[in-house]
């Protein structure tokens, strides 16, 4: 089981780096970053809070570590050209020394797409879109050269090159509806979405079915999860927060009450759990709150 670490853009950068380089250093194994421009004046944060851009930072941060995996939570496929992020991600994973995981998504915040007039379409045109997106961007990392006559990207004879160090570069995809899980099973390396641990296994029997459909093995995709963490000793400020956070999924409690929902987490075939730091606090008591959360899981020898 890995235990990773989701660190908030909205936030200096200095601040990011600092606390990557701590969860490098005491045994986290990976750092993801969400890409957004701006809150959505809800669960992710005030529209007008400063907001890093992901691609830029997971640049920074692959060489300001050494070892932990980076990836994003995901990037939106209505943000950049297939051939723009192709060439992206080999560069990245070229300064990484290959620890890139490259996370992508169909989109799905209304007011940045409303603000720089990107064209967002129905969930039937995002996922039309994303499938050929997986297609260009997959192709570009892995082929000599790539063909695609789409109704969204035409690619003819494309080139990418350097490849990436990793053959090939993993490529996760986020997401639970069903039409998304099909695109999961065709396209992705790893699958990542929210969950609790006991919603986790309905939407995991989902792709396992997609895979079936597609005639392929559901073992061959790894799984991630997260969920929001608060750390409290207060039950019924723990059971307040985890009502509070719906739809997204959380756990709240002392640390080893994340621990225990890991190891349910585990027990249910996840290979990876990724905290987000959004509710820890800052400075030392969000480093603070990160080792008590990685000492309780050790504690589990998971």
């Amino acid at each position: 089981m890995r235990l990773s670490l989701w660190t908030n853009l909205a936030q200096p950068f200095a601040s990011v780096v600092e606390v990557a380089r701590h969860a490098e250093a005491t045994g986290w194994d990976g750092v993801y970053v969400a890409d957004h421009f701006m809150g959505d004046g809800g669960g992710f944060g005030q529209v007008e809070a400063p907001m890093l851009e992901a691609t830029a930072t997971l640049a920074a941060l692959a060489t300001a570590t050494d070892r932990v995996r980076l990836g994003s939570l995901v990037l939106s496929a209505t943000y950049r050209h297939p051939a723009v992020l192709a060439a992206w991600a080999s560069t990245v994973d070229h300064a990484s020394e290959g620890r890139l995981l490259l996370g992508l998504g169909a989109g799905w915040q209304e007011n940045e797409h409303e603000q720089y007039g990107l064209v967002l379409g129905s969930p039937g045109e995002r996922i039309s879109r994303f499938d050929e997106y997986c297609t260009a961007v997959n192709g570009l990392l892995r082929q000599h050269t790539t063909d695609l006559d789409g109704s969204w990207y035409q690619l003819t004879k494309a080139i990418n090159e350097p490849k990436p160090v990793q053959t090939p570069l993993p490529l996760l995809i986020g997401g639970k509806g069903d039409r998304m899980l099909g695109l999961v099973a065709r396209h992705a390396d790893e699958w990542n979405h929210w969950s609790a641990p006991d919603t986790y296994p309905e939407r995991a029997a989902a792709l396992d079915a997609a895979c079936e459909r597609l005639d392929r093995d559901p073992s061959t995709i790894a799984r991630s999860t997260q969920a929001l963490v608060f750390l409290t000793d207060d039950r019924d400020r723990a059971a307040q927060f985890v009502a509070g956070a719906a739809p997204r999924a959380a756990v709240a409690g002392p640390a080893e009450v994340f621990a225990e929902a890991l190891a349910t987490w585990a027990d249910h075939g996840v290979d990876e759990v990724i905290v987000p730091d959004f509710v820890l606090g800052s400075g030392a008591r969000r480093t603070d709150a990160l080792d008590s959360l990685h000492a309780a899981v050790a504690d589990l020898g998971l």
